[in-house]
């Protein structure tokens, strides 16, 4: 069994990181926190450089795990613009991936992925928002989303709504379907949120939808097979946060190797040495974790419960890492980016699926996986 990723990855890796310690600067850093403005610029430069390539999972792998090593929000800001895309790679017609996927990968358009409602976060089966089918085919739109990530900046986003009514309370998930929105559209409207904990440069908005007239040709896939499809698109994103979470924990331990590097009595205390030991063994057993979910997923037999214990146990070490190393470098950590990159990190156990619903995956797929029903 081989451990190590192809050189060319390696290499990327290399690329990437160079970029971000340039580009992310800690002026550029601290602007986009406290303004919590959206890194157009960065964004634009990123995909000139080829810094995202979406073509290539373990290259999209890599290159999120370096950029949020140096910063997580204008890290995410850089490759957020196509999130949901992989919705219209597996279930989009061929128009619709001419018309709304190509340009987004082009770098052209921005796309965002509203299904997180006021009454209903990790329990999508719990959404409220309606597609009503009308006598010339079209449909229309009512509801509201909520913490959509692009939400005020995208061209357009995947909303998912009902298309009928739950058969019953065990069945809820049943009936839900997919469509394309405009943000252009008459009866659409966005809310920005501000005052985020962290992620800040990351656009996060609630949007509004009344009476939307939704063309029959803007629905993905099978009407009622939306929750599937949401589903499908948690098994690939999971693995994507499990590594943005690996770049924040190895964020958070370069900053103590740093200090430690610079000051030695603090290197020579034995505590530091401990805690450098497990925060090095936890960051690398996250990483391995989710090297070995990702290959499932990229050979296209995606496992859920190791999907899920990635993004579960990567998402914890990054707390982890990140208020430890607050901890240990004191005062002098509180009044650097290492506060940042610990306010950061909490989004990581909250955002595709909480730490709470992963192990709930986690049990249900394992005991089953055991014979147990």
């Amino acid at each position: 069994m081989d451990f190590t990723l192809p050189e060319e990855i390696e290499e990327k890796r290399k690329k990437v990181r160079e970029f971000a310690l340039k580009e992310f600067t800690e002026e550029r850093k601290r602007y986009f926190d406290e303004n919590e403005k959206y890194p157009f610029e960065i964004r634009k430069l990123a995909y000139e450089l080829g810094i995202i390539n979406f073509s290539n999972p373990w290259d999209l792998l890599v290159s999120i795990e370096e950029l949020c090593r140096v910063d997580p929000g204008l890290g995410i800001s850089s490759f957020v613009y196509a999130f949901g895309s992989e919705i219209l790679m597996l279930f989009g017609s061929d128009e619709q991936k001419k018309k709304y996927l190509e340009p987004v990968q082009r770098g052209e358009k921005i796309m965002g992925f509203a299904v997180t409602e006021p009454v209903a976060g990790s329990d999508v089966a719990g959404i409220a928002s309606k597609m009503e089918k009308q006598p010339d085919g079209s449909y229309i739109l009512n509801g509201s989303k909520m913490f959509i990530t692009n939400g005020s900046i995208a061209d357009y986003v995947l909303v998912l709504a009902r298309t009928a009514p739950p058969p019953s309370e065990e069945k809820r998930h049943h009936n839900m379907s997919m469509a394309i929105v405009e943000m252009k559209w008459p009866g659409v409207s966005a809310n920005k949120l501000k005052g985020k904990m962290g992620v800040r440069a990351t656009d996060t908005a609630e949007l509004v939808f009344e009476n939307v007239r939704i063309p029959p040709e803007n629905i993905i896939g099978e009407i009622g097979k939306g929750f599937y499809y949401v589903m499908t698109f948690f098994n690939i994103t999971r693995i994507y946060v499990a590594a943005m979470s690996i770049g924040i924990a190895q964020g958070a331990l370069d900053m103590i190797v740093e200090k430690a590097k610079k000051d030695k009595k603090f290197s020579s205390q034995e505590s530091i040495q401990f805690t450098i030991a497990e925060m090095a063994t936890r960051v690398d057993a996250a990483r391995l974790l989710t090297y070995r979910a990702a290959s499932l997923l990229f050979q296209f037999n995606p496992d859920p419960v190791f999907t899920s214990m990635a993004k579960y146990f990567a998402a914890e070490t990054a707390t982890y890492a990140a208020e430890t190393a607050l901890k240990v470098t004191g005062l002098d950590g509180a009044i650097t980016s290492l506060e940042r990159l610990f306010r950061d990190s909490k989004i990581m156990e909250i955002w595709e699926g909480s730490s709470e619903i992963e192990k709930l995956v986690i049990y249900r797929m394992f005991m089953k996986k055991m014979g147990v029903e």
